[in-house]
């Protein structure tokens, strides 16, 4: 409740262009949402440049919130529709859609061990694939927006996001296989001979 009502305070200093309330809500925001950003982005330097263009956008538009629903979540949505705007206006390279199409059937839930990992470790690899694995994965793996959904934000087919998602599944578990096989994992929290035979059998 004290979040909310701080937030509310904030905001209000916001609408009227109190330059205190806006420093105050960039610094409470900032951290968080560089984490999203960095997501996104290839580079810390890109997801601070991201960041900035974005908090411009939030105060220019603050209006549009009305107090309903999650602040927080408000910000999020901006900071990746920025994320996603500035990656589209500085395309270099295509998305993988030389790969045959993927049927839906082929798209499997799996099993995972990715739970002994740390996140750090994880979002290292993450952040290591291509544009557009890393996209639609972060797109629908952790923010939760579905394929229809994806496809009309990025302006690809809901075919081409099923692809991009199985791929990087698929290049994420052959990372991590290589990765056990090296032992050179810094952050895993152990792990036995079988999990090294579940990987490589999913890949």
């Amino acid at each position: 409740m004290q979040k909310r009502i701080t937030d509310d305070r904030l905001i209000d200093g916001c609408l009227t262009g109190d330059r205190n309330a806006q420093k105050s809500l960039f610094e409470k925001y900032r951290s968080t949402m560089l984490g999203v950003c960095m997501r996104y982005a290839r580079d810390r330097d890109e997801a601070e440049d991201i960041l900035m263009e974005a908090f411009v956008k939030v105060f220019l538009n603050i209006r549009e919130f009305g107090f309903k629903g999650s602040f927080e979540g408000w910000i999020r949505k901006i900071m990746i529709n920025t994320s996603i705007n500035h990656y589209r206006k500085n395309l270099k390279t295509y998305y993988h859609s030389e790969i045959n199409e993927v049927e839906e059937h082929e798209i499997l839930e799996e099993e995972s061990i990715t739970g002994r990992f740390t996140a750090d470790y994880l979002m290292s690899l993450i952040n290591a694939m291509p544009d557009g694995y890393r996209m639609v994965f972060n797109l629908y793996e952790i923010e939760g927006y579905s394929h229809k959904e994806i496809a009309e934000m990025l302006g690809i087919s809901v075919s081409t996001s099923k692809t991009q998602l199985f791929y990087a599944k698929k290049s994420l578990k052959k990372k991590i296989f290589e990765n056990l096989k090296k032992d050179q994992i810094t952050g895993f929290k152990g792990f036995e001979d079988e999990d090294l035979e579940t990987v490589q059998e999913n890949i």
